[in-house]
């Protein structure tokens, strides 16, 4: 039973993105139905074996508790204040059915070997949706068989919208980098490599099973650039940059390769394959981004004074798309149902005090990847908490711009890392990673 679960989890993860990104009310019952299921399951578990926990550790806590006020803001917007009670609870409902898969998350998760299946199951979905994103792409005559999508320039996938596809295949992209850099052999920071040492170590990256989960990510990569997101390939490469300068400072016990594997995700990935699948559109489109052509700053704008109309409890939970027009100063090139700036659209919705609990949480649990790089010497949590800190701030970076976390594949995704990035800080080392690393 704990096994199975666990299957269903992975399942679960797999299967997200395939109605239409989970992004429909429809498609999110659909994975409540099935995350309900597998609650059920886990009940079932712990009432015929009692060694089994019912309740995920005490680490955990700290994502609930900021889950948890998101559930008590929805409820008591229910009461009366929010402007569009069915879409109250429609949130209501969605951070209910991610508090218990992340709940799972934490009981079933509960050694490395786990987690390495986890993550090896959302970089298969992540293989599956590049390799159906960019066939559909490279096929413009024919209609998507899943839900009759029409080919658009742009890869889209089983999504309704280009930038969700960018951003899901973004945080699979960075767990593969960190299981990827948790595998290659380490080192101890005074070791001085030479070059034929070096050398030797990018062959087996290359002659090993490694080069299995190598080639999925540059799939991943050329469904990324096909979707010719400017903030979806800014985000990745600059997140990427910026842990991985990181990682040089406080990684404790280096990997032989580590330097030279970033160096090819820009070499290979960016340049050669870039070169191959049209990058230069993705440059084009960024540089012909103007501030007199775009809009979301002054939705950004208009929708300030929303917020510091009802700063406490917002306007309620999914509501923006109702509540906005109201403050909305002139009309715009196109019909904004969401903010395309998830900082402030959480912050109409629910409130400053929420959005700040929300930001806290993820802030912290980048905190933790930090503190994992520098000070544990398991190489999978190392790796897995490189992988969730790219994850975390590629994030950060693409809401600025953007409206993923809206979509329940990339929602409860992002969850999912976030749990990760606990797990990685938090679980005891195994008993042979011990005498690994002494």
């Amino acid at each position: 039973m704990n096994r199975f679960i666990f299957f269903l989890l992975c399942a679960i993860l797999f299967l997200l993105p395939i109605p239409l990104g989970s992004y429909r009310p429809w498609a999110i019952l659909a994975m409540g139905v099935l995350i309900g299921a597998t609650f059920l399951a886990h009940l079932i578990n712990c009432t015929i074996n009692h060694e089994q926990p019912l309740y995920p550790p005490l680490y955990s806590w700290p994502l609930f508790g900021a889950l948890g006020i998101v559930v008590l803001i929805c409820c008591v917007q229910l009461l009366g204040i929010s402007i569009d009670p069915f879409q109250t609870k429609q949130m209501l409902i969605k951070t209910s059915f991610i508090i218990l898969f992340c709940w799972l998350i934490f009981i079933y998760c509960n050694s490395s070997q786990r987690i390495k299946k986890l993550i090896y199951a959302i970089i298969c979905a992540g293989v599956f949706q590049a390799l159906y994103a960019s066939y559909l792409n490279f096929s413009p005559d024919i209609v998507s068989p899943l839900f009759g999508y029409r080919h658009t320039k742009r890869a889209i996938g089983t999504f309704t919208y280009s930038n969700f596809l960018a951003n899901y295949l973004a945080l699979c992209l960075c767990l593969g980098i960190g299981v990827l850099v948790s595998e290659l052999k380490r080192s101890d920071s005074d070791y001085k490599q030479t070059l034929k040492q070096t050398l030797r170590a990018w062959a087996e990256i290359l002659l090993s099973s490694k080069i299995i989960l190598r080639i999925s990510l540059i799939i991943i990569i050329v469904a990324l650039i096909l979707t010719r997101s400017r903030m979806g390939n800014s985000a990745f490469f600059i997140a990427l940059i910026v842990v991985s300068f990181l990682a040089l400072f406080i990684y404790k016990h280096k990997p032989k390769a580590f330097k030279l594997l970033i160096i090819s995700f820009f070499i290979i990935d960016l340049i050669i394959i870039g070169a191959i699948f049209d990058v230069e559109k993705v440059k084009q489109r960024i540089s012909e981004t103007s501030i007199q052509s775009e809009t979301r700053d002054e939705v950004v704008r208009d929708s300030i004074p929303l917020i510091l109309d009802k700063p406490l409890l917002g306007s309620g939970g999914g509501t923006f798309y109702t509540a906005f027009p109201a403050y909305q100063s002139e009309p715009y090139s196109g019909y904004y149902d969401n903010a395309h700036n998830d900082y402030v659209q959480f912050a109409v919705e629910l409130g400053i005090p929420a959005t700040a609990a929300l930001g806290s949480l993820i802030l912290y649990c980048l905190w933790l990847c930090v503190n994992t790089m520098r000070m544990r010497k398991t190489a999978l949590f190392q790796g897995v908490a490189f992988g969730c800190a790219i994850a975390i701030i590629d994030m950060l970076l693409h809401s600025l711009v953007d409206y993923s976390l809206q979509a329940g594949a990339n929602s409860m995704l992002f969850m999912a890392i976030l749990c990760l990035a606990i797990l990685s800080n938090k679980l005891p080392a195994s008993k042979r990673s011990r005498k690994e690393h002494g």
